[in-house]
C-alpha cells in the first residue's frame, strides 16, 4: 500500500486561499461597520434621551443610583450614603464642542450596542480555523461574552461611574475653588468607568480560555488570591468615595467574579482530565482487542 501523498498546492492556489481569507475578513468588517453606523445613527437622533437621561443622569442628585444608595443608607443607618447635591457644573468651552461631542458619543454608544454582533462577526471569522474539539469547547462563547459585557457595563454605569463622579466632583483642596467640569472630561470619566467594568466582568471567560490553553489553573489563582484581593480593594478604593459601605458594594462583585473564575478553571481541568482518561481507556481497549502478532 502506497503512502498517501499530500496535495502539492501551487503558488497561485496559496495566493487564492489567502485572498479568499482577506475577502471574508473584508465582509466581516463591512457588516460590523454597518451595525455600528446603524446603532450610532439611532443614538444620534435620540439626542434628548442620550444626553439628558443617559449621559447626564449621574450628574443629577435624582439619579436612580443615588436614590437607591440613600434608601440603603437609611436601612443600614449610614446617612453618608445619601447624595443630595452632586455639586458641580458641566460646561462646554469650544464653539463646536457640543456638535463634536454629539457625534463622538453617538459612535461610542453605537459600538457598545453593537458589541454582541461585533464579537459574533469576530467569532465567525475565527471559527473555521479552529480544530473540531476547540469549536466544541467554545460553544456559547458569544452568548456568555455578551452577557458578561452587558452586566459589567450596567455595573459600571449604575455603580462605579456615579460613585467615581460624585467623589471626584466633590473633592476640593480649597473652598474658594469651584468645580466647573468640562463636558469632555465628564464624558471621558463616565465612558472609562463603564467600559472598564464591562471588560473586567469578562474575567471568567478570559480564565476559561486561558485554562483551556493550559496557561492558568485553579491552583495558581488560589495561590495568588491574597494578592488579587489587595488589588481589588485598591481598585475599589480609587473609584469609590472614602466610605466603607460604598467600597464594599464595589468590591463584592469583583471578588465574586474572581471566585467564579477559580471554579471555572477547576471545572475545565476536571473536564480535560476526564476526556484524557476516556481517550486512554479507548486506546487501551483497542490495543487489547487486537490479536498478538
Amino acid at each position: 500500500m502506497q503512502p498517501s501523498q499530500q496535495p502539492n498546492l501551487s503558488g497561485d492556489q496559496h495566493e487564492m486561499s489567502f485572498i479568499d481569507h482577506l475577502e471574508a475578513l473584508r465582509w466581516h468588517i463591512i457588516r460590523a461597520a454597518i451595525s455600528v453606523v446603524v446603532f450610532a445613527t439611532g443614538a444620534f437622533f435620540a439626542k434628548d434621551f442620550l444626553f439628558h437621561d443617559l449621559i447626564l443622569g449621574p450628574s443629577r442628585p435624582d439619579f436612580w443610583t443615588y436614590r437607591m444608595f440613600c434608601k440603603f443608607g437609611q436601612w443600614v443607618h449610614a446617612p453618608d450614603l445619601c447624595i443630595n447635591d452632586v455639586g458641580f457644573v458641566i460646561q462646554n468651552r469650544e464653539m463646536s464642542g457640543q456638535l463634536t461631542m454629539h457625534i463622538s458619543t453617538s459612535f461610542i454608544v453605537g459600538i457598545v450596542l453593537a458589541f454582541p454582533y461585533l464579537f459574533w462577526e469576530i467569532w465567525r471569522f475565527v471559527k473555521p480555523g479552529l480544530y473540531p474539539h476547540e469549536r466544541q469547547n467554545s460553544q456559547g462563547a458569544v452568548f456568555f461574552v455578551s452577557i458578561l459585557f452587558i452586566m459589567g457595563l450596567l455595573f459600571g454605569y449604575y455603580i462605579a461611574a456615579p460613585l467615581s463622579i460624585n467623589f471626584l466632583a466633590g473633592y476640593v483642596v480649597d473652598a474658594s475653588i469651584e468645580n466647573q467640569i468640562d463636558m469632555q472630561s465628564y464624558l471621558s470619566t463616565l465612558t472609562t468607568m463603564s467600559l472598564s467594568c464591562a471588560f473586567v466582568f469578562e474575567l471568567p471567560m478570559i480564565v476559561f480560555f486561558l485554562a483551556k490553553a493550559g496557561i492558568v489553573s485553579a491552583e495558581i489563582m488560589q495561590m495568588y488570591r491574597k494578592h488579587a484581593i489587595v488589588v481589588i480593594l485598591i481598585i475599589a478604593a480609587v473609584i469609590t468615595p472614602p466610605d466603607i459601605s460604598a467600597q464594599i458594594i464595589v468590591t463584592i462583585p469583583i471578588l465574586l467574579l474572581y471566585e467564579l473564575s477559580i471554579h471555572i478553571a477547576r471545572v475545565v481541568r476536571r473536564g480535560d482530565a476526564a476526556r484524557l482518561n476516556a481517550k486512554l481507556a479507548r486506546e487501551q481497549a483497542l490495543a487489547a482487542s487486537q490479536p498478538p502478532q
